[in-house]
């Protein structure tokens, strides 16, 4: 069997299951099994825990771990929210960072220096919603603005010139070492058209982008790892890292070597919370759908030429132009407090206004992903004792990876005693707040049993989605993966 007729095999077993999976609306729930996996993850996060650096965080609950954290090796500090990538098999590596604040824009030039990267791949506007995403950390190039001083780092930022498309824009900047006095030329790829906690209209112009970005060489082995990044670092920088590194492993091992899962928890291993919805991975599976139609190529060769839209083709959906390109997509219920904070969390903890960066504490959460309404769980963390419920996700992250809990509200996860009260105001705040603890207790209850029923249609969608077909001899799954023996190609469904 030739390799591209391996390809093409390999491309109608991942068609099957990314159909399978959309004909059951079960992309919510692969997305919670997912992050009920990562859960498991023992990784901390001491460094960004520490109050020199708490302010240095765009999100309290967006934090990098302490193994695969960039290490600054000059400056006022050594610390960056941002982590090393790396898929060895797939021969990448990706730096993935928040969006710079206005006192770390230096250090994260700083770390594009010190890191030898030859480009930083902007996937979020500056504002987006009317709410600040990102500073803006590079000079516009206009008749007042050519250059941006860093002196804290002793980095000077300057313009070159830009090139526009459709969907983004490419710049040239040069940053000069203000020690060594030496000059390099970056490479800055910015994406204006991608929705926070959204997906690209379809992944026609995304693969176009990442074409640019294959043939500048910003992601050869000869120089330093690219540096990528949106609000949070976590969302559209991991959609961008996962569909590049699976189409990486189609072109040289067949697609059936890849497990799109597998892949993106292996990620999550460097950097927590990588893809923030289920609709960002149904995108991620569509683009290396059609990602790999355009293999056999060393890159994903897109002409300027129309091509078929094929995540509009095998989703069954039509893509209306947006009025408003940052809408974020109909998923209830609106973003809130957190990113990472589970569902029961949600039910005890305070909800915060989201505000604009000028004006949001240093220790401001991440706007909450979109809930999904088959978030699942094989074992609720959940223990009543009288009238009081523990519950471990309060403190922790998705992944697991205990972050700051300040704005723990009286009440609630508390053991201290509450003196008498001593006046009919307090009594009626007391009698109120221990009415709100009944409802929160009768709520979590409901919660738990709708868990409980909606971990078990998950396991016979599992079975339903995995279950062996036999084709020939000699054929096997195993963990859900696809292994072919003899020449045969194992389809899942």
């Amino acid at each position: 069997m030739t390799s591209q007729e391996t390809l093409d095999q390999g491309i109608s077993n991942v068609e099957t299951e990314y159909l399978e999976i959309n004909s059951k609306g079960a992309w919510p729930i692969l997305y919670q099994h997912i992050r009920n996996e990562c859960s498991n993850f023992t990784y901390t996060c001491n460094e960004s825990k520490k109050p020199q650096n708490k302010n240095l965080n765009r999100y309290r609950d967006v934090l990098p771990y302490d193994h695969s954290r960039i290490v600054l090796r000059r400056g006022p500090c050594d610390y960056i929210n941002a982590n090393l990538i790396r898929v060895d098999r797939a021969h990448r590596q990706y730096i993935l960072t928040q969006g710079p604040l206005e006192n770390t824009a230096g250090h994260f030039w700083l770390m594009v220096w010190e890191q030898n990267s030859k480009a930083v791949l902007m996937l979020n506007k500056i504002i987006e919603k009317n709410h600040v995403k990102c500073y803006q950390y590079w000079p516009l190039g206009d008749s007042t603005i050519n250059t941006m001083m860093f002196p804290d780092v002793g980095i000077n930022v300057t313009y070159i010139s830009k090139t526009e498309s459709s969907d983004y824009t490419t710049r040239i900047l040069k940053l000069t070492d203000l020690e060594t006095k030496e000059s390099r030329e970056i490479l800055h790829f910015h994406y204006t058209t991608w929705p926070d906690f959204g997906v690209p209209q379809s992944p026609t112009a995304f693969l176009r982008f990442l074409t640019d970005v294959r043939q500048s060489g910003a992601l050869d082995q000869n120089v330093g790892p690219p540096v990528v990044h949106c609000s949070a670092g976590i969302g559209r920088s991991g959609t961008f890292c996962l569909v590049d590194t699976c189409l990486v492993l189609i072109e040289e091992n067949g697609l059936n070597s890849v497990n799109v899962r597998e892949i993106l928890i292996e990620m999550r291993r460097h950097r927590m919370g990588l893809i923030q919805t289920p609709d960002q991975l149904r995108f991620s599976y569509a683009a290396i759908i059609e990602g790999a139609k355009q293999l056999p190529s060393n890159n994903v060769n897109i002409n300027n030429e129309v091509v078929t839209n094929h995540y509009d083709v095998v989703s069954n959906i039509s893509n209306p132009s947006n009025e408003e390109e940052d809408e974020p997509p109909p998923l209830p219920p609106p973003r809130g407090e957190s990113l990472t904070r589970s569902m029961m969390a949600d039910l005890t903890s305070n909800p915060i206004t989201r505000n604009d960066e000028l004006s949001r504490p240093p220790d401001k959460p991440l706007p909450r992903e979109p809930s999904v309404s088959t978030e699942i769980s094989s074992s609720p963390q959940i223990i009543a004792n009288s009238t009081v419920i523990t519950n471990n996700l309060h403190e922790q992250n998705s992944d697991g990876v205990v972050v700051p809990n300040d704005n723990t509200s009286d009440g609630e996860n508390s053991s201290k005693t509450i003196s008498p009260p001593s006046s009919p105001d307090t009594k009626n705040e007391v009698r109120h707040r221990n009415k709100e603890k009944k409802e929160r207790l009768a709520a979590q209850v409901r919660e738990m049993k709708r868990r409980q029923k909606e971990s078990e249609e998950w396991q016979k969608l599992k079975r339903s989605l995995f279950k062996p077909l036999t084709i020939g001899i000699g054929a096997a799954i195993v963990g859900g993966g696809i292994i072919a023996i003899c020449g045969y190609l194992y389809m899942r469904g």
